[in-house]
C-alpha cells in the first residue's frame, strides 16, 4: 500500500492539516521549523511521494507536459528537440513525459491515464482526441487533425528537398550516374518515399539517367549492392539517412571500391559518427537545434497565453566531408 499523508502525520505525531501545510509548503502558516524539518523527515523515512493528480487538482494545472511521438525510430533531430524541451520546461518546473504512439491503443487512452498541462504533438492527432484536449483545457501545440490529409506530421516539401540537396551537391561535383539507398524500415516508409522522390527529380532536372534504387539495411555492409552498382558504371549514391550510408562505405571497403574514386556517398542527418566514418561522410545536416528551440518557444508561448512564434527560417545544409 501507498504511504499516505495521514500515515506521516501518525508517524509523526502531529496533526493531518500541519503535515498537508507542510508538504504543500502552504504559504501564511504558523509551523515551527523544527516541527516543519521534523514532518519532512519522517515523511523521506516512510518513502511518502505525493499523488501527482491530487497536487494538479489542488493547484488546478498539472506539472506535465507530454510529447506524443509517431511510431518512429527516434533519430538525432527528435533527440535534439527533447533534450531541448526537457531543458526549458525544467526552468518552468514542469516535466516532460514522452510517449511513442502506437495505432494499437487510442490516444484518448493516454488522456484518461495522465491530465497534461500542454500536449506536443510530432504527428497528427484524430479530431476527436483535438477536440477532447481543447475541451479539458488543454492546450496542444505542433499537433493537427488528420483529416487534414497529407503526411501526418511529415513536412513534404522538406522531406523532397533533402534529397534534392543530395542530388544538387553530387552534381555540382561532377557525377552523372546516380544510385539511391533506401531504408528497410517500413515505420520509415513515408519518409524514405519522398526523399526518394527528391532525387528521381533533382535527377531528372538535371537530365540524368534514373537512378536505380537500392534497400540497404543499416546493420550489414551492403556489398552485394555495392557489387552491382559497380558493375552497372553507378559513381554516387544519395543515402536516405548516415545509417544507410555508413553500411554502403562498409560495403566499398568489402569490395574493394575506393570512395570517392569510384563511388560517391552523401549521408543525411549529420550524426557523430559521420565524421569519424572511413572516409569521413560527406552529410546533409537539418537545422535540428532551431527547429527544437522553436518548438520549445511555441510551448512556452501557450503556457504565457501569447501567440506562436513563426517558424524556422535556417535551411537544411550540406557538410561535405571526403566521401564525396
Amino acid at each position: 500500500m501507498p504511504v499516505t499523508s495521514a500515515d506521516v502525520a501518525r508517524a509523526a505525531g502531529v496533526s493531518r492539516t500541519t503535515v498537508s501545510y507542510v508538504l504543500n509548503d502552504t504559504p501564511g502558516t504558523n509551523i515551527s521549523t523544527a516541527t516543519r524539518d521534523h514532518v519532512l523527515a519522517t515523511a523521506a523515512d516512510l518513502g511518502y511521494a505525493p499523488s501527482a493528480a491530487a497536487r494538479a487538482l489542488r493547484r488546478g494545472q498539472s506539472d506535465l507536459v507530454v510529447c506524443v511521438l509517431p511510431d518512429w525510430p527516434t533519430g538525432p533531430v527528435v533527440d535534439t528537440v527533447l533534450d531541448l524541451l526537457t531543458d526549458n520546461l525544467a526552468q518552468r518546473g514542469l516535466f516532460l513525459l514522452v510517449h511513442h504512439h502506437r495505432s494499437t491503443r487510442p490516444l484518448r487512452e493516454l488522456w484518461k491515464a495522465v491530465t497534461p498541462r500542454v500536449v506536443v504533438g510530432l504527428t497528427h492527432f484524430p479530431t476527436e482526441d483535438l477536440r477532447a484536449l481543447r475541451q479539458a483545457g488543454i492546450e496542444v501545440v505542433g499537433a493537427g487533425s488528420v483529416d487534414d490529409g497529407g503526411h501526418p506530421g511529415i513536412d513534404a516539401g522538406n522531406q523532397r528537398g533533402l534529397g534534392e540537396l543530395q542530388v544538387e551537391h553530387l552534381v555540382a561535383q561532377g557525377y552523372r550516374r546516380l544510385a539511391i539507398a533506401t531504408t528497410p524500415d517500413d515505420r520509415l516508409r513515408e519518409f524514405a518515399e519522398l526523399r526518394t522522390d527528391g532525387v528521381r527529380r533533382a535527377c531528372a532536372q538535371a537530365g540524368l539517367p534514373e537512378p536505380q534504387l537500392a534497400v540497404v539495411d543499416p546493420g550489414v555492409p551492403a556489398t552485394e549492392v555495392v557489387r552491382r552498382w559497380s558493375r552497372d558504371g553507378v559513381d554516387a549514391v544519395a543515402c536516405y539517412n548516415d545509417e544507410v550510408a555508413l553500411a554502403v562505405l562498409a560495403g566499398a571497403r568489402a569490395e574493394g571500391v575506393e570512395v570517392p574514386g569510384r563511388l560517391a556517398v552523401v549521408g543525411l542527418d549529420d550524426v557523430p559518427a559521420a565524421a569519424l566514418a572511413d572516409p569521413p561522410l560527406t552529410t546533409i545536416a537539418q537545422p535540428s537545434a532551431a527547429q527544437a528551440q522553436h518548438l520549445a518557444a511555441s510551448v512556452e508561448a501557450v503556457l504565457d497565453g501569447k501567440p506562436l512564434p513563426p517558424g524556422p527560417t535556417e535551411p537544411s545544409r550540406v557538410v561535405v566531408r571526403a566521401s564525396t
